[in-house]
This record gives C-alpha cells, structure tokens and sequence, in this order.
C-alpha cells in the first residue's frame, strides 16, 4: 500500500515563514564570534531564505519574466 501523506496547514504564509526563516538565521548569527565558520553559514543560510522569497514574489507576479 502507499504511503499516506500528512498535511500541514500553516497559520503564516509562505513570505512570512521565510522572513522569520531569516530573521531567527540573523539572530543566531549575531551570537557567534565574527569569523567563525557557524557564523558564516548561519548568515548565508539567512540571505537563501531571502532570496527564497524574492523568487516567489517574482513567480506570483503577473508578468514573470527571467531576470536580466
């Protein structure tokens, strides 16, 4: 038989999950000491969730074009 897929309904929307996504990475990020490499992973991890929601708004939006 096939695996029964669980459902989540979320209570944010996707842009809101995303900037909080970020906003606890940059958090995270301001406690470590400068240079060091969970620093440096915690800060790229919050520009990924960024850009993650950039891309979406560029999906949703009536006239997607690429990028130029």
């Amino acid at each position: 038989m096939g695996q029964v897929r669980r459902r989540i309904k979320h209570k944010e929307t996707f842009e809101e999950r995303l900037a909080q996504e970020a906003a606890r990475y940059r958090y995270a990020a301001e406690e470590q000491p400068l240079g060091s490499m969970a620093r440096e992973l915690l800060l790229r991890r919050a520009r990924q969730a960024e850009t993650a929601s950039h891309v979406n708004d560029w999906l949703k939006s009536s006239g997607a074009q690429s990028p130029k």
